[in-house]
């Protein structure tokens, strides 16, 4: 059987873990770990685990009315 790996575009994708996230938006992982823990319970975050999820288009929407980051 043949099982060929598939991959998702990052612009297409739900959620992005936060080395994801730093890439794509192109804001360092240790200033996302901060945006994430300065709000806690946001919508844009997802908690999986212990592992910290941005939902990419909620998270677009907040850094589209941020005036800073």
């Amino acid at each position: 059987m043949n099982h060929t790996e598939k991959t998702i575009p990052v612009w297409e994708k739900y959620s992005l873990n936060i080395s994801e996230a730093a890439e794509y938006y192109g804001i360092g992982e240790k200033r996302l770990r901060q945006i994430a823990g300065e709000n806690e319970g946001a919508d844009f975050i997802l908690e999986v685990g212990s592992h910290i999820r941005f939902k990419r288009k909620l998270f677009e929407d907040y850094l589209d009315t941020a005036s800073t980051v």
